[in-house]
């Protein structure tokens, strides 16, 4: 009995602890529960206003971006209305100056349909003037025909070969008259008519070249030297002043400026920039400064050099550097510089051969076309120019009369200056001194032999030494001995007036009479 109460009492006991247990554990599960429901809770709420803050900080964004872009379209609104208004200004004033201008032609349409009305009865009442007059012609003529008893044309024809061979005959001899007294004339007079005959070859000065070209190793090297929207080949012609032309011949640039130094400047820079091949503004710049650099350097020692060539010292240092330039100016693509020592070298030749002052005629020589290094860049001929830096920089008026007449613009006051104009004449026509293109030329020889044709009693006439002499074969019946020494210098005269030529040009005249028969 007592054993069955102890496992009685047991169990209950256990029951309890279990029951007991449970309700603790329920208890502390219940804690937890309630603790993570708070978490989650808070951690919800967090997440919401975490949420809301980025909700608002978006919009905010949002508006400030829509702000951004609505001014940013008002502006470009606002330009695009400014220049559609500029626009409108300028067709409403281009409008109103083709009004101005249509009104203007319509005046002078108006005047030029009176003027041609007022032509149209002028020649009307020419027209009735000239039908008088040949009438009244008509009658003299009849009158004279029966008076004299030829007909018009005999008469005219026997009086123009009358006077004709009378001129001839008394040209011919005054010819000859004239040239015998000449060569009997002493040395110091033949001096003086040698000087001014020489004189006479001098040729005028023509275009001068105002473009140079530069080779390219392809096409594709246009469009770099062009550069985006063309920046680098404004950047070019700013830095030397020199005008590109890029058009559509293969492989070339050319490069157009009345100034030589600069066009020199641009046509190295180009150079060096195609075998760098590094090729923008900047680059640009610092090539065009250091070709400034090299070729003043260069302009200096071919000055100093030419002085010293021609034996000619104590030049002021601007006329040396001044010399120097003229090392990139051509004359009908003849170089300036050794024009001018060739011409230092003849005057001094001819100086000694004739008695006169060696040294002037040199340094006249030298310095006479020293203007030619400012024509480009100064008002006035490179004569009136030499002749002004020349007395700016101390120069003898002896140099400076020299530099003043060898072109004949002034009274020659010395042999010295005579000499200095007939050598820049013997160094401008020297065969192969200037440049002349085959169309210029053949059109020469062309027009060389047409003037010789022209004449009566020419058989033919052929340009000969590369058109420096036009040999003639003229009709023995028609000219006489005497008469060809009158149509040489005729030819001679007219060729002077109408052909324009490097030097002389020698008219030779062949007359021939052949008698032939047979024997049987």
């Amino acid at each position: 009995m007592s054993v069955t109460l102890g496992i009685v009492l047991a169990f209950v006991a256990l029951f309890l602890g279990v029951a007991g247990g449970y309700v603790v554990n329920s208890q502390v599960v219940k804690k937890r529960a309630s603790n993570a429901q708070v978490k989650a809770n808070k951690l919800i709420e967090d997440a919401e206003n975490q949420a809301k803050a980025l909700k608002k900080e978006a919009m905010l964004e949002a508006k400030e971006e829509a702000i951004k872009l609505k001014t940013e379209t008002e502006n470009e609104l606002k330009e695009r209305r400014a220049e559609v208004a500029r626009m409108e200004n300028r067709a409403i004033q281009k409008e109103e100056s083709l009004d101005r201008k249509e009104e203007a032609l319509d005046k002078k349409q108006a005047a030029i349909d009176q003027l041609k009305a007022d032509h149209e009865n002028k020649i009307k009442e020419l027209e009735k003037r000239e039908e008088s007059i040949t009438e009244r012609l008509a009658e003299v003529d009849k009158e004279l025909e029966r008076v004299s008893g030829l007909s018009k044309e005999e008469a005219k024809t026997q009086l123009i070969a009358t006077i004709t061979d009378e001129a001839n005959k008394e040209a011919g001899v005054i010819v000859r008259e004239i040239e015998a007294k000449a060569k009997e004339e002493g040395e110091q007079k033949a001096r003086n008519i040698i000087t001014l005959a020489i004189q006479k070859c001098a040729t005028d000065q023509t275009s001068e070249v105002t473009v140079s070209s530069v080779e390219l190793p392809n096409d594709e090297m246009k469009g770099r030297i062009i550069g985006r929207e063309g920046r680098n080949i404004r950047a070019i012609e700013s830095a030397t002043g020199v005008e590109l032309i890029v058009d559509d011949t293969p492989g070339t640039i050319t490069l157009s400026c009345f100034d030589p130094i600069r066009r020199e400047v641009a046509r190295q820079t180009l150079e060096k920039l195609i075998t760098d091949g590094r090729i923008h503004p900047a680059r640009i710049e610092d090539i065009v400064d250091k070709v400034k650099k090299d070729i003043e350097k260069t302009i200096k020692e071919s000055g100093e050099n030419a002085t010293f060539e021609a034996g000619i010292y104590n030049l002021h240092p601007e006329l040396i550097k001044l010399l120097g330039r003229l090392q990139y100016r051509t004359s009908y693509g003849q170089n300036c510089l050794k024009h001018s020592l060739e011409t230092s070298f003849i005057a001094g030749l001819l100086a000694g051969e004739l008695g006169a002052d060696v040294a002037l005629a040199k340094r006249g020589g030298l310095l006479h076309d020293i203007g030619k290094a400012l024509d480009f860049e100064m008002e006035g001929t490179h004569v009136d120019l030499g002749v002004e830096v020349a007395k700016k920089y101390k120069e003898s008026p002896e140099v400076i009369h020299c530099i003043e007449a060898h072109h004949g613009a002034v009274e020659y006051q010395s042999i010295e200056a005579i000499l200095v104009q007939v050598a820049d004449a013997i160094s401008s026509s020297r065969p192969g001194a200037r440049r002349e293109s085959l169309e210029t030329y053949v059109k020469r020889l062309e027009k060389l032999e047409s003037i010789a044709n022209s004449f009566k009693g020419v058989a033919s006439s052929y340009a000969i030494q590369a058109g420096r002499e036009v040999r003639i074969a003229v009709k023995p019946e028609e000219v006489s001995d005497t008469g060809i020494v009158v149509l040489a210098k005729d030819i001679a005269r007219k060729i002077e007036s109408e052909l324009e030529y490097p030097g002389q040009i020698k008219v030779n005249i062949i007359r021939e009479t052949r008698a032939t028969d047979i024997a049987s």
